[in-house]
């Protein structure tokens, strides 16, 4: 770029230079210390616009030199429409649009019979190639923020996932360890029965402690600055129920049913037949903790006569006569 300056004259160094110091800053891969990909660009299309008003010499020494500083400008035009930030696009955008249109004063001006005719055209010419950089860094960026919104979508739906495993596996488990220690806090001291209680307390922690460790696998999974999908956490669903049902039975000793249609199993979706698991799961849950004294408790599953999936977990209350007032 620079070596035909050689055999130019001395106002030849100030167009080979501009365009050198262009096309360096719209192929180098910044940022660089402290220069960023805009300040270049808001630097080099500041210095073009100066050289376009300033420069004196001849129109045809404009002409070697100045499609590649046209290129280089179009290129740093689409860079900032694309990577600039929000608050600076907009002026960093026109600054380097403004540029790359009035470059081609540079000639029109200085020409034998300068008119402005001439300069008119040449800047409409100029205008639809900024046009199009602007068009192509425009819709590069809107992919790109949609690419960034979906993926803040998914990590806030990962979490939401986790929290519900928390609160559906973790809370449940951990629950029960409470309820069977209490039980043993208040059982006669028959050792038979102790160990039983102990054995359900440590199966219910390993139940807790896995579904943590697979939490914390989930959350770790996408570390060291690259994107990865959200691993998928176990699905249950109704075919999981009489493990499940047999767990809380074993645990509160209370007569749990489970009366479940033939067939039923797998007739969902995944996402609904897990939704259908948490269901009971939940309702479980808050039997153990708002009726620690129901006798019998049945969980049912079918269908209905419009052929959808009906899931029904009932209590007894412990026999407990419901408080009333009078008047």
């Amino acid at each position: 770029m620079l070596l035909p300056a050689l055999m130019g004259p001395p106002g030849a160094w100030i167009l080979a230079g501009a365009a050198a110091v262009a096309l360096v800053a719209a192929i180098y891969p910044w940022p660089v210390k402290w220069i960023s990909p805009a300040r270049s660009a808001g630097a080099v299309a500041g210095l073009s616009l100066v050289l376009d008003f300033v420069w004196s010499g001849v129109a045809g020494q404009v002409l070697l030199w100045l499609p590649f500083e046209m290129t280089a400008l179009l290129v740093l035009l689409y860079r900032v429409i694309r990577r600039a930030p929000r608050p600076h696009v907009s002026w960093l955008g026109g600054l380097a649009g403004t540029a790359v249109v009035l470059l081609p004063l540079r000639m029109t001006l200085h020409a034998p019979q300068p008119g402005w005719r001439e300069s008119v055209f040449m800047a409409l010419l100029a205008f639809l190639p900024a046009a199009g950089a602007t068009g192509v860094g425009l819709y590069l960026r809107s992919l790109d923020d949609r690419r960034a919104r979906a993926v803040t979508e998914a990590l806030r739906d990962q979490r939401g996932e986790v929290a519900r495993d928390l609160h559906d596996f973790v809370a449940h488990e951990v629950t029960g360890i409470v309820l069977e220690a209490q039980a043993a806090q208040l059982d006669d001291g028959a050792r038979e029965r102790n160990d039983e209680l102990y054995a359900r307390i440590e199966q219910a922690g390993t139940r807790a402690l896995d579904a943590m460790d697979q939490m914390v696998r989930t959350l770790r999974t996408g570390e060291g600055g690259t994107w990865a999908e959200p691993p998928a956490t176990r699905l249950y669903g109704l075919a999981d129920l009489a493990e499940l049902v047999g767990r809380f039975a074993a645990m509160t000793g209370a007569r749990t049913e489970l009366n479940q249609e033939d067939g039923i199993a797998g007739v969902l979706a995944r996402e609904a037949d897990d939704a259908a698991y948490r269901a009971v799961l939940e309702s479980l849950t808050n039997i153990r903790r708002h009726a620690p004294h129901a006798s019998r408790i049945a969980v049912s599953t079918g269908r209905t006569a419009g052929r959808a999936v009906e899931v029904t977990v009932a209590d007894d209350g412990g026999g407990t006569p419901a408080p009333t007032r009078d008047g």
